[in-house]
């Protein structure tokens, strides 16, 4: 009988170079998918991410705990001779290859992927940048709090007439590193027509870019320049949050046409929806601030609950604003399996984490672990099991620096 597989990326090899998120992240998608990633840190340079986290138990924090989860920690110096060729020993062992470094850093190093597919023809080479391999801004460093700045993004957020201010996660490196597994899943996708593998460059700013709707067409066409809405979005109407009776605040979404009209019946209010001011898209985003004042008037007088569950059954678009601690306790997510144990070996307890996404029915993937408790815990493993190095070669490159 066949073994059921993982994911549907098992059998994949990835290395993960890099440190922080946006790599990371992007290692992480693909574990999650079935792909075994082996992490390589620098010998006595821990990727930060062990340390970042808000919370902290005994010394412990847990930004680790999800962003590595399904993978194969080991310690590499590829600043020395021994430690790249180990490396291009991983690359004829390996399918894909993902990095977060400064343009430029690899090929420093001796290790550019004119250098991999040498060893690996089909070696895919994913790199994740501040602006990308190429262009007047190539060499430059980038954080997720610039490329969400410089893309346009951040000028989007917040309110009119206030500073842009940053958002509350690192959005940047979360897309980037979407879109890195993205192009990884493609370059895979097109090895199986070719047996060639490529290069998938990804940046951070572009990737912010990317999301951005129709901001550029409507600058292109018409000089909008879109500036910060606050809650709402200028032009789509109604969708904004409102303020009910018990001063919490919920949202409701209603600018298509037929769902503003079961809005309208929902709220007693038939009439509304063939009033000029509101009776379609345009009417209603023009009189945006007269439609919001008639719907919070409305919402002020009544609980959230009770808000959310009419609107709901008339078939209207509605929900709380929740915290992490609503969201941990949502049934939704719950009975979805969003909402995940992991076993953290460093604290030897189980830490909460988001599922993995997206779900496939025949091979979901699968949280086999929640990443090292230590780095290069997995060195023998890796170095010993897959390329047949011996205890007493691993403890020489141990000696030397290179593990």
């Amino acid at each position: 009988m066949t073994p059921t597989p993982v994911g549907a990326l098992d059998g994949i090899r990835v290395i993960e170079l890099g440190t922080l998120i946006s790599g990371p992240f992007a290692g992480r998608l693909l574990g999650d998918m079935g792909a075994e990633v082996i992490k390589i840190e620098l010998p006595g340079r821990p990727d930060p991410l062990r340390t970042w986290g808000q919370a902290e138990v005994d010394g412990h924090h847990f930004f680790w705990t999800v962003h590595a989860r399904n993978k194969k920690a080991v310690t590499l110096d590829l600043r020395t001779d021994r430690g790249r060729e180990l490396f291009l020993e991983l690359i004829e062992n390996a399918d894909i290859v993902v990095e977060n470094f400064r343009p430029g850093t690899l090929e420093r190093w001796g290790l550019g992927f004119d250098v991999l597919r040498q060893r690996n023809n089909g070696i895919i080479l994913v790199r994740v940048s501040g602006y990308g391999q190429t262009g007047p801004d190539a060499h430059k460093a980038g954080y997720a709090s610039v490329a969400e700045a410089a893309s346009g993004l951040r000028h989007m957020n917040g309110f009119p007439g206030g500073p842009p201010p940053r958002l509350a996660l690192s959005l940047g490196d979360s897309l980037a590193g979407m879109f890195a597994a993205q192009g990884a899943l493609a370059a895979l996708y097109r090895r199986t027509v070719t047996g060639e593998g490529q290069v998938v460059d990804v940046a951070l700013t572009e990737s912010c870019l990317a999301i951005q709707e129709s901001t550029i067409p409507d600058y292109d066409v018409g000089g909008v320049v879109r500036g910060p809405s606050g809650t709402r979005l200028e032009g789509i109407a109604p969708s904004n949050i409102y303020q009910a009776g018990d001063g919490s605040w919920v949202v409701i979404a209603a600018n298509q046409d037929s769902v503003f009209a079961r809005l309208c019946q929902a709220m007693g209010s038939p009439g509304l929806a063939t009033d000029p001011r509101f009776a379609d898209h345009v009417a209603r985003g023009r009189n945006q601030d007269e439609l919001d004042a008639i719907i919070g008037e409305w919402a002020v007088q009544r609980k959230p609950d009770d808000i959310i569950a009419t609107l709901n059954d008339a078939g209207v678009i509605a929900g709380p604003i929740n915290t992490v601690a609503e969201v941990v306790g949502d049934p939704q997510l719950r009975a979805r399996g969003m909402l995940v144990e992991h076993w953290d070996e460093g604290a030897e307890r189980t830490v909460l984490g988001p599922g993995i996404i997206p779900v496939l029915s025949d091979t979901p993937g699968a949280i086999r672990n929640a990443g090292s408790a230590r780095p290069g815990q997995h060195n023998s493993e890796v170095y010993g099991g897959l390329l047949g190095k011996t205890e007493a070669e691993l403890d020489e490159l141990r000696a030397e620096g290179v593990l």
